[in-house]
């Protein structure tokens, strides 16, 4: 199933981004929530939006997804103006919002096909094969014909994802998809999100579990009290926030304690840790520096079988940020005091 009909359109338009967000700013009287925002996704991606709360995630999905107009700024979805060419950009969007309401007195394939209706799908036999079709996309046609109050909250998440990708929208702007979804649901999210990415759809999704958006998205962005401070991989936004060390994981045949010992007197070694035949190191030095301390470990005679760097994570990344906010208030607090 092709997402994008018109392939030449998207081959023309390569290089354009899916998602471009110019100079946006979004105020509440005098509080202002997303300062001079600047952000372009690519299409194909899956794009993970993270920050603490407060740094000014809901707000552009609110404007992104056209609910909120901003104070300034522009956002142009596939080639259109939100701000000149409303109704054609609501063409290309889906949007999952958390806790999206379903009415119980319907059942799963009524509430599909309402909406199916909805976004113009006009013929019944054209209805009922959309609303299968997006029904086994997030592995619900067994449960067609249930009443959507009988569905669990997991399965309810489910059914209004099927619901968003109806109208085959080029923009998928997802707010907490994986809420009160098990960790097998939880898996099948996630590949049913590559694959749609992969068939030319574009993903912006927000998460607090972050562990998920690490396997689900290509690329992130990190906001803070409003701000852009990084975007790219995980290990793109780690490094562009200064992060000074790696984490090395090295693996010993016997008792580690020796090249332990050995390990942590090292140049460029942070930290060490020893679990039972594993040491974790945070390193500071660069790959020549990482091949001489591996060299250094065979010359010794200590038996590794594998020296394995994990890379970054959200969680990590987030937990960097939030210690900073509090040092930021804590010098606040002083120098007011």
């Amino acid at each position: 199933m092709a997402w994008i009909h018109d392939l030449a359109m998207l081959s023309d338009g390569l290089a354009t981004p899916a998602i471009d967000i110019r100079s946006l700013r979004v105020d509440y009287g005098d509080f202002v929530a997303v300062h001079d925002l600047n952000l372009q996704v690519p299409r194909g991606e899956v794009f993970g939006m993270v920050g603490p709360n407060g740094a000014g995630k809901t707000s552009t999905f609110k404007v992104v997804t056209t609910l909120m107009q901003p104070t300034y700024g522009t956002v142009i979805l596939e080639g259109h103006d939100i701000g000149e060419d409303l109704e054609q950009a609501r063409r290309f969007i889906g949007y999952m919002p958390d806790l999206a309401p379903v009415p119980g007195d319907l059942k799963v394939w009524e509430f599909l096909d309402f909406h199916a209706a909805a976004h113009g799908i006009h013929d019944p036999v054209d209805r009922r094969k959309r609303v299968a079709e997006c029904l086994a996309e997030v592995a619900m046609a067994p449960e067609r014909d249930k009443w959507c109050k009988e569905l669990s909250r997991g399965q309810t998440q489910r059914v209004v994802l099927a619901k968003t990708l109806l109208h085959r929208p080029q923009v998928i702007v997802l707010d907490e998809p994986a809420s009160g979804l098990d960790p097998l649901a939880r898996r099948d999210l996630r590949l049913t999100l590559r694959r749609i990415a992969q068939q030319g759809a574009t993903i912006l999704i927000s998460s607090h579990i972050l562990s998920e958006l690490s396997e689900m998205c290509t690329s992130i962005c990190l906001m803070n009290q409003g701000r852009l401070l990084a975007t790219g991989t995980v290990d793109e936004v780690s490094k562009q926030l200064g992060k000074r060390t790696r984490e090395l994981v090295a693996h010993f045949i016997g008792n580690a304690q020796e090249a332990f010992d050995w390990l942590k007197q090292q140049d460029g070694v942070e930290q060490a840790r020893l679990f039972g035949d594993q040491v974790q190191l945070d390193f500071s030095g660069g790959q020549e520096e990482q091949a001489n301390l591996l060299q250094g470990v065979v010359e010794q005679g200590y038996r590794v079988r594998a020296l394995e760097e994990k890379g970054s994570n959200i969680e990590d990344i987030l937990v960097s940020v939030a210690e900073s906010n509090r040092g930021a208030t804590h010098l606040l607090e002083e120098v007011n005091s």
